[in-house]
């Protein structure tokens, strides 16, 4: 609504300054100069007052910026009877000021598409039937129906058996996803496809699009720390403003020739022009999945020279995934993992899903396990199809037919081995690992080419599994076994090189994440504390969005950069050329309005910046190791 009004209230001043220099050039060649001058005036006074106004906003927060030299410009052509300069200067300020707010909003509006897409109600199932209610009286496990079209109000887990949902909101994926019976939806994907059901397993305010609407908010508010510089800038460019006007003055006499100096010096959207780059890098960046905290971060995160890795859920995947099945009783591979997989589905441990979801993913039709019983730790019991099933790690289900576990010590390190019996038998192992991200590669080459000086890994896992993931990447630094408090302490050793950017996706990397120049969290599947820590949150599960969102600040910053160095050198040279007697004051009122129009577009040039988008090669198994399964845990 503040915005809205503040709209208003630029348009009424751009409308009254230009009415009243047009009105005023109607009198002038008719004939009528004194009212011509009169008309003139009235059309600069309101324009003059609310800039007057500005400044003292500005001064009373410390601020000093360059619209002084558009006050002093006005009020001077006003005092020396330039009044037709002082009418065009205020319809050039109060234009560029128009200017400004629409270039902001053109800026910000993909993060407005965001926005809109909120949803206000849901339909739920009550009763056998459907209800339409406030998204506010969802409660975790209410179970929603998804029309074709909704957006999805609450994240949740599907409780049909498949779903395509629509995720380039969010995530910039253009294709639509498939998901599984059991799979979790995020709120704020559209439902592309057949109707399906949800089990909400969040509120709607504790929700994925409601925290990324908050975040949106945040960076629509931010301020850089480039905009605070520039308005440094102001002070030394305003000193060379005065000194270059007042030399014109004493050594020709001449006080047109200081008026003429002031107006080409009034850059009133200038300035302006660096959060317009930047607001329009976020923008770019959310387009791709990056959602970066405001401008403050987008900068910081142009500038980094060293980065910090955690591993697990970051480099890796984060979910175990079999790349072997043994069989040592002739018994089918396919059976093996249909058998195993069909009991653990009475288990929540990572391990026995990771089996289920890759049964599911070939396709196999699992029956319902009964009898089961859990050892916590261990491993699972149970009846599948008449036949008694043992899955688990190789010691216990070694004991438990009656043999000794077997030599394993050529599985890699970091690797899982699950064994499986039927009827007492052991009849096979599946090996599983926690593999290295497709692409993590060529995304850390990118980063190089990007500028990144140092890449270091810090895992809380073993040195030896860290080793075996990383090998061949190229990293300067692994630091391994790290607790929470120690991947903190390495964060502020690697600041005193330069800025640093630390990634992470757990609850323990969240220290650090707040801790570094920039926190990046993977927001698509990391935890929420994560997330909350970080300036930077990966929507989208692929760490190669993350080269991605460090090209655009960079292309965003040296935009940015390149609109101030050009802004003020032009306006120098047109001061000097004022100050030689080369321009009258409306000439130069003409030539700044260009320069700053110039400049603003130019800072728009943001919304087009086209990173090179990675080529992810084919899936393939890479062993490699996740924290907690690494150190033996077992279904």
């Amino acid at each position: 609504m503040e915005t809205t009004r503040t709209d208003r209230f630029k348009t009424a001043i751009l409308l009254i300054a230009a009415t009243g220099l047009i009105a005023g050039l109607a009198f002038y060649f008719s004939g009528e100069p004194d009212v011509a001058n009169a008309v003139w005036i009235a059309g600069v006074v309101p324009a003059l007052a609310a800039l007057v106004v500005e400044i003292l906003r500005s001064l009373r927060s410390g601020e000093v910026g360059l619209d002084i030299v558009a006050a002093l410009s006005m009020s001077a052509a006003l005092v020396f009877g330039e009044t037709l300069a002082a009418a065009v200067v205020a319809v050039m300020y109060s234009g560029g000021t128009f200017l400004e707010a629409f270039a902001e909003g053109r800026a910000r509006r993909e993060m407005h598409d965001l926005l809109s897409r909120v949803p206000r109600t849901a339909t739920r199932h009550r009763n056998g039937g459907l209800e339409e209610v406030p998204l506010n009286e969802i409660a975790p496990g209410d179970r929603l129906l998804i029309r074709q079209g909704d957006v999805v109000p609450v994240d949740g887990t599907l409780s049909s058996e498949t779903a395509f949902v629509d995720t380039s909101a969010l995530t910039g994926e253009s294709l639509p996803v498939r998901l599984r019976y059991g799979a979790e939806a995020m709120s704020g994907s559209t439902n592309a496809g057949e109707a399906f059901d949800l089990i909400a397993t969040h509120e709607a305010k504790d929700s994925t699009y409601a925290g990324i609407v908050r975040l949106v908010e945040e960076a629509q508010a931010s301020k850089a720390p480039m905009s605070r510089l520039a308005d440094r800038w102001s002070l030394g460019f305003l000193a060379v403003t005065v000194s270059i006007a007042f030399a014109a003055w004493w050594f020709t006499g001449d006080p047109i020739r200081a008026v003429a100096v002031l107006v080409v010096a009034t850059p009133c959207p200038l300035i302006l022009a660096v959060p317009v780059a930047l607001v329009a890098g976020l923008s770019r960046a959310a387009h791709f999945g990056v959602l970066i905290k405001g401008a403050g971060p987008l900068e910081t995160m142009a500038r980094i020279r060293t980065l910090i890795l955690d591993k697990t859920g970051t480099l890796t995947d984060g979910r175990p995934q079999i790349v072997a099945i043994d069989s040592h009783d002739g018994m089918a591979e396919e059976d093996i993992l249909r058998l195993a997989a069909a009991l653990d589905q009475a288990s929540k441990h990572p391990v026995a899903q990771a089996i289920v979801a890759a049964a599911k993913e070939r396709g196999f039709s699992l029956p319902v396990p009964s009898d089961v019983a859990e050892i916590p730790g261990e491993g699972v019991v149970g009846y599948v199809e008449g036949r008694k099933i043992i899955v688990g790690g190789d010691a216990f289900v070694a004991s438990r037919v009656g043999r000794r576990p077997g030599d394993h010590s050529a599985i890699a390190a970091g690797s899982v081995l699950v064994a499986v019996a039927v009827d007492g038998h052991m009849v096979g192992h599946l090996v599983m690992s926690d593999p290295l991200r497709d692409g993590a590669g060529q995304m850390l080459d990118g980063l190089r080419r990007e500028g990144i000086a140092r890449i270091l890994l810090a895992t809380g896992d073993r040195a030896d599994v860290a080793e075996r993931v990383t090998e061949g990447l190229g990293l300067d630094g692994l630091r391994a076994g790290l607790t929470p408090d120690q991947k903190v302490l390495l964060v502020l050793t690697e600041r005193k090189n330069g800025p640093v950017m630390m990634v992470g996706d757990g609850v323990n990397d969240a220290p650090a994440l707040a801790a570094a120049d920039v926190g990046v969290a993977m927001g698509a599947r990391g935890a929420a504390a994560s997330a909350e820590a970080a300036d930077v949150v990966l929507l989208v599960d692929r760490i190669d969005r993350l080269g991605l969102g460090i090209e655009i600040a960079r292309g965003a910053r040296r935009i940015a950069v390149e609109s101030v160095v050009a802004g003020i050198g032009l306006s120098v040279m047109g001061m000097i050329a004022a100050a030689f007697g080369y321009l009258t004051p409306v000439q130069g009122a003409l030539l700044q309005e260009v320069i700053d129009v110039a400049v603003i577009l130019n800072a728009l040039r943001a919304l087009r910046i086209a990173p090179h988008e990675p080529t992810i090669p084919k899936p393939k198994a890479v062993s490699s190791g996740q924290d907690d399964i690494a150190q033996g845990a077992t279904p």
